[in-house]
């Protein structure tokens, strides 16, 4: 799995809710999988603009996880996509739901990858080989001659920061 991952090319962006350590006012109003939503979606489209592409329309597939969850998801993801972000801007991403029995490779892929993020988030003494391999891929502050550094809330987004974080 290693050298798949080594070989492939492909940015990864992804967000760590850490529930737990949410004030009793955000685990009341905010919903995690919203939250992390809208994590992501910025981080994408920091991305695409930095490749000029920002302007293009960008499919998101996410999984399907229910009838009520999918179309809360929708209406979070046309609100962010409207500028209702932290950019303030309009977004054009258009949102797919596939069912995980479609045996898609991009959800796949997450699955793979969102053990060894967590794991490195809840306990970062543990030794995640896993993890190691993930930091060359994550989008990062200063593009990928910076990869493996510069990744900490560019394209792995924790939430809520730890207090020393200023992005």
């Amino acid at each position: 799995m290693t050298g798949i991952i080594n070989t492939s090319q492909f940015i990864l962006v992804s967000c760590v809710i850490e529930k737990a350590r949410l004030t009793p006012q955000q685990a009341e109003s905010e919903n995690p999988y919203h939250l992390a939503l809208g994590f992501c979606l910025e981080s994408l489209y920091e991305f695409l603009a930095e490749e000029r592409q920002e302007d293009r329309v960008t499919h998101v597939v996410v999984e399907r996880r229910g009838r009520r969850e999918d179309d809360e998801l929708e209406l979070e993801f046309r609100r962010l996509c409207d500028g209702h972000n932290r950019l303030n801007k309009a977004f054009n991403f258009d949102i797919r739901f596939a069912d995980k029995k479609a045996n898609s490779a991009g959800l796949q892929l997450a699955d793979l990858v969102a053990r060894p993020i967590g794991l490195h988030i809840l306990r970062p003494e543990q030794n995640n080989r896993a993890f190691e391999t993930l930091k060359q891929k994550f989008y990062c502050q200063g593009g990928r001659q910076n990869a493996g550094v510069g990744y900490e809330q560019w394209g792995l987004k924790r939430f809520p920061q730890k207090s020393e974080e200023p992005r």
